[in-house]
């Protein structure tokens, strides 16, 4: 069995998930192509977030050089990555570039490192802001992902033990997220949010 059919089977997607995505438009524009899993994983799941606690960012096409990106996308969070990986990485690793494609509760910031030309060699680095460290991780996206449910690795990559061996994480892309919340509804329980339509939402 394959990362991704095992993923479907930890963490389900649910009707209405997944995004399309102009993938030349941005491949052209970041210079480089995607990771396969990670394309799978954004045709089948999206922008979303798991638990309430780690979201994953939309590929998006870079703005001008000079110009400052709009909103705290994949653009923003590479940005904020590098200024870490810049001062707290190794200098070999410091060679490499960095692009985010998650970010967590725990100010996290969860990237590939860009060592080869082909994408699906990138190895996951994660930014753990708790310990002020770069982690590395020799695998793909959604293997990392299966691994952390799993509590494969030696100990938990993230700030928080929330996805550490859970077995059945939910998974919320924002649009479904947005609809119940609209309805009253706390996303993650689906019971009745007492904050319903006090901060305008």
């Amino acid at each position: 069995m394959g990362w991704m059919d095992t993923l479907r089977q930890l963490m389900p997607s649910h009707p209405g998930a997944g995004d399309a995505v102009d993938w030349t438009a941005v491949e052209h524009s970041w210079g480089t192509g995607f990771p396969r899993d990670y394309q799978e994983f954004i045709t089948l799941y999206g922008s979303g977030t798991v638990d309430d606690y780690l979201g994953f960012l939309l590929p998006e096409p870079r703005t001008a050089e000079g110009v400052e990106p709009t909103y705290q996308g994949m653009e923003a969070e590479t940005l904020n990555a590098l200024d870490f990986w810049q001062y707290k990485a190794s200098e070999e690793s410091r060679q490499s570039g960095l692009i985010a494609w998650g970010v967590d509760s725990s100010a996290d910031i969860l990237c590939w490192r860009v060592t080869d030309s082909d994408p699906d060699a990138w190895p996951v680095v994660v930014w753990n802001q708790d310990d002020a460290a770069w982690l590395e991780y020799p695998c793909g996206l959604v293997e990392f992902l299966c691994r952390v449910f799993r509590a494969e690795f030696d100990e938990c990559p993230l700030g928080s033990v929330n996805l550490w061996g859970n077995a059945s994480p939910l998974f919320l892309h924002h649009d479904e997220a947005a609809r119940l919340r609209s309805q009253g509804l706390d996303p993650w329980t689906g019971e009745p949010d007492p904050f319903a339509g006090m901060f305008g939402d």
